[in-house]
């Protein structure tokens, strides 16, 4: 928490530097009323950071990790792809990937537009404030249809120059620094990889039984399970589950199915599944067990495959 506030402070003292001395350079300039702005280039730091909002709105990862300086890109890989994803969301306010489409106002100053199937939201860029290697650009985010402007959002983004290329700095006061903040992010995604391990398991469960009522035995692997490559569902591939389940494997965790005795037919064959955190500590703390009879089972076992002994999970 002290690194966290001290970061807060440096964030807030950097942003009120830059907006003090904006105000003393624009008093010291003469003001000539009714001459327009004059075209703003589209290069530096405001276009770097155009880029980086196409790339979080689309939430594309590898392009996204471009704009990040080189400390924050090695912590950015650590990360679970739960919080890779979180961390994106946070620059578009959006949840689902969208489309993103750029465009310039009539000063010439950059404009993000992304589009999803719910909202499409627009962010506005304004002018740079250089200080040396740092840049400061406010910026507006609004939905496309709040022709009003009731609910605008004003963030003032940070940006700094890493070997000649422009990086995020900031977002609004908070300073983008992952390696103080990853500890804090795994253990709020662990919640959240944990309940999907479970529903995973939950849906393999229900692919396994839905196969066995269709063909009168169990699959020999998850890979039967999966999407066809072409033309209708067979034995081979059901397409009873997505991709990534029937490679055994999703969102931080790897899912494992054994059959359990020698035959396969029938109703009385049985099997058993397991869900094992990918990064134990950081994709996942518990790992998890489904017998032969159903239960599920729970319990920290250091990354180690769960067993029937597990606490159940109800």
């Amino acid at each position: 928490m002290k690194i966290r506030r001290l970061l807060f402070v440096l964030a807030v003292a950097g942003l009120a530097l830059a907006a003090r001395s904006s105000a003393q350079e624009s008093s010291s300039k003469p003001m000539t009323l009714g001459t327009p702005p004059a075209p703003v280039a589209l290069t530096g730091p405001a276009a770097a950071l155009r880029d980086a909002l196409s790339a979080a709105c689309s939430q594309t990862q590898a392009e996204f990790v471009r704009f990040l300086t080189a400390r924050n890109k090695e912590a950015f890989s650590r990360l679970t792809p739960g919080a890779r994803v979180a961390l994106m969301k946070r620059f578009v306010l959006l949840n689902e990937p969208g489309k993103a489409t750029s465009s310039t106002n009539p000063s010439g100053r950059p404009i993000v537009r992304c589009a999803t199937p719910e909202v499409t939201t627009e962010m506005q860029i304004g002018g740079t404030e250089l200080r040396d290697n740092l840049a400061f650009l406010p910026m507006e985010l609004r939905s496309v249809t709040d022709t009003a402007g009731g609910d605008v959002r004003q963030i003032t983004m940070g940006m700094v120059r890493e070997d000649g290329e422009w990086k995020l700095l900031s977002l609004g006061v908070l300073l983008l620094d992952l390696p103080a903040l990853e500890v804090e992010w795994d253990a709020a995604e662990i919640e959240s990889t944990e309940g999907g391990a479970i529903e995973a398991l939950k849906k393999i469960a229900a692919a396994v039984e839905a196969y066995r009522n269709k063909y009168s035995r169990l699959p020999d692997s998850l890979a039967n399970l999966a999407p066809p490559l072409h033309g209708a569902p067979t034995a081979d591939a059901a397409g009873l589950l997505d991709a990534d389940l029937a490679a055994g494997s999703k969102n931080g965790y790897t899912l494992r199915y054994v059959i359990v005795g020698a035959s396969t037919l029938g109703a009385p064959a049985k099997y058993e599944l397991s869900a094992t955190p990918l990064q134990y500590g950081r994709t996942g703390q518990r790992s998890f067990f489904r017998d032969a009879n159903g239960v599920l089972h729970g319990a920290d076992r250091k990354g180690a495959v769960g067993s029937a002994t597990d606490p159940a999970v109800e």
